[in-house]
């Protein structure tokens, strides 16, 4: 037998109640009542079982629940009830990729290992499956891990062909 720390009578009055079909909830707060105990409703579920009272069984739930727990893995396909695009979208010009790197920066290509403290960490390589990820490894700009052309490529303006990209995208958003 399991040690618990239910007193006897405690065991008994659960019986009891449990006997009377109350719920859970209601059995816990009449024990608690009459002996002044805080048992929670979890409490008295699991020491029901404990003791075989309840077991995990769901037969003594109403029809149209049990039903519902019957077809829990069931997939339902719902239809959508709004339609799938509510506004107009607005036609897009195609538009040429920008190329977005650093031509004048010729980089060292260092590894991780190979980085020293003052070393520019602009990240190079592992585009594809496989390869290799090294550093720009120039000197940093004071407060910067970049150097100074990959922290205005990262962080200012950018370069002409970006900011004509980004005039481009502007007017086309501002168009639509």
């Amino acid at each position: 037998m399991e040690p618990t720390d239910w007193a006897p009578e405690h065991s008994g009055a659960l019986r009891e109640l449990f006997a009377l079909r109350l719920s859970f909830a209601r059995i816990a707060a009449v024990i608690n009542k009459k002996f002044n105990t805080v048992y929670s409703r979890n409490a008295v579920l699991s020491r029901a079982r404990r003791m075989g009272l309840a077991g995990n069984d769901r037969s003594g739930l109403p029809p149209c629940v049990q039903s519902r727990l019957n077809r829990l893995g069931e997939v339902y396909l719902v239809e959508p009830t709004s339609p799938k695009c509510p506004w107009p979208v607005p036609p897009f010009k195609e538009t040429n990729p920008v190329e977005l790197r650093c031509v004048e920066i010729d980089p060292r290509h260092l590894s991780l290992i190979e980085l020293e403290r003052g070393d520019c960490r602009y990240p190079y390589g592992g585009d594809e499956e496989g390869e290799a990820i090294t550093f720009c490894g120039h000197p940093r700009r004071p407060g910067s891990s970049y150097c100074t052309p990959h922290f205005h490529l990262s962080r200012g303006p950018g370069t002409p062909s970006e900011r004509t990209a980004c005039a481009v995208l502007l007017s086309m958003v501002e168009t639509a």
